[in-house]
């Protein structure tokens, strides 16, 4: 097995793939543009690694939000990582066996709340939808935005991967053309 990422892809929700029928290979490309361009510690590049990602209903993210995090409402995406990456040892993998997968944990995605958020922004559900895993994905592997520098940085990095992609910022699309109006002087 090669180095990387395996996402394993659980469509809980049939809405899904009504919605979004060639979704399987974007989420696998998106959450592995996420792995790449993370600064990842430096045992990640000699072994495999696997994230599930879930793509559920507002139901079950709202069941899974209160247990877990407190908020009995449903949410857009949700991260559970299995380790924590932001106490990272390179002695967390010596558990897993060399050839085997390491898991890093889950991303579950509501689909009527990402659908309502993207009538409500103007997106288009494929895109939200890939930021989402690029953001649920970071968040796996330490990224958070609870202080102002660190929402920076996780943003700057999203926004990077999801360029990479061909996909637009999702957090600057309306302010990105002021400021080269701005630039040019018109």
């Amino acid at each position: 097995m090669r180095p990387g990422l395996i996402v394993a892809l659980d469509q809980a929700s049939t809405r899904w793939q009504r919605a979004f029928p060639r979704m399987k290979g974007k989420i696998e490309e998106a959450a592995a543009a996420a792995f790449e361009g993370a600064k990842t510690p430096a045992a990640f590049r000699r072994r495999s690694f696997e994230v599930n990602v879930i793509l559920s209903d507002d139901a079950r993210v709202k069941v899974l939000n209160r247990d877990y995090r407190g908020k009995d409402r449903p949410t857009n995406v949700l991260s559970f990582p299995q380790m924590d990456m932001r106490r990272f040892h390179r002695s967390a993998l010596e558990g897993f066996p060399p050839a085997a997968p390491v898991p890093i944990g889950d991303v579950i995605l509501a689909y009527k709340t990402i659908s309502r958020e993207c009538g409500e922004q103007g997106k288009t559900l494929e895109n939200h939808t890939i930021h989402l895993i690029v953001h649920g994905v970071l968040h796996l592997l330490g990224y958070d935005h609870m202080r102002k520098s660190e929402a920076e940085e996780m943003e700057r990095l999203e926004c990077d991967i999801l360029s990479a992609l061909g996909y637009p910022d999702p957090y600057h699309e309306s302010s990105a053309q002021k400021t080269r109006v701005k630039r040019t002087g018109r």
